[in-house]
């Protein structure tokens, strides 16, 4: 087990990356906002899907999913159509628009990081890459009982300290 210093620096580094964030954020086009790329991006990764599976995957509130949704859907990049299983509901898909978008993202995102990591190695670049999988790999699933109890904070120990954070 690494020592409780390299846990705190982790966790300062990691408050650290809203400087990725917002750099990511600004090469968005105006029409699409952070809320709507996600919205993109969780269909295209997932596929189709009601709304409450999406609101779970964006872990928002329904009310914050749902304006999400009507705005991707009013500029026709995605479609509502009824789920032949529950009538009351609404199956969420990409249209052809809606992937020109998620392809465009993509060429900007990969241009931004082309960019700003050239002076990085390919070594290096997929160094950070497997190391990013392993640490969300790491958290699995965020329902699972353990982790409950660490953010709750049932089962810290005494005498560990909450981790330092420095602002993004």
């Amino acid at each position: 087990m690494a020592a409780q210093s390299l846990y705190e620096e982790l966790a300062r580094q990691l408050s650290a990356i809203g400087a990725v964030k917002r750099g990511l954020a600004r090469i968005l086009p105006p029409e699409c906002p952070g809320g709507s790329a996600a919205v993109l991006t969780l269909l295209e990764r997932h596929g189709e899907m009601r709304i409450s599976r999406l609101a779970e995957l964006l872990a928002v509130d329904m009310s914050v999913t749902s304006r999400h949704v009507a705005h991707v859907a009013q500029r026709g990049w995605i479609e509502r159509s009824a789920d032949p299983a529950d009538k009351r509901s609404r199956i969420l898909r990409l249209t052809p628009a809606g992937q020109a978008m998620i392809d465009d993202l993509g060429t900007r995102t990969t241009e931004m990081f082309a960019h700003t990591l050239k002076d990085w190695s390919d070594d290096e670049v997929g160094q950070l890459n497997a190391m990013l999988a392993r640490l969300r790999d790491s958290f699995g699933d965020c329902r699972a009982p353990h982790a409950r109890a660490l953010h709750t904070g049932e089962a810290r120990a005494p005498e560990t300290r909450p981790p330092t954070r420095t602002p993004a």
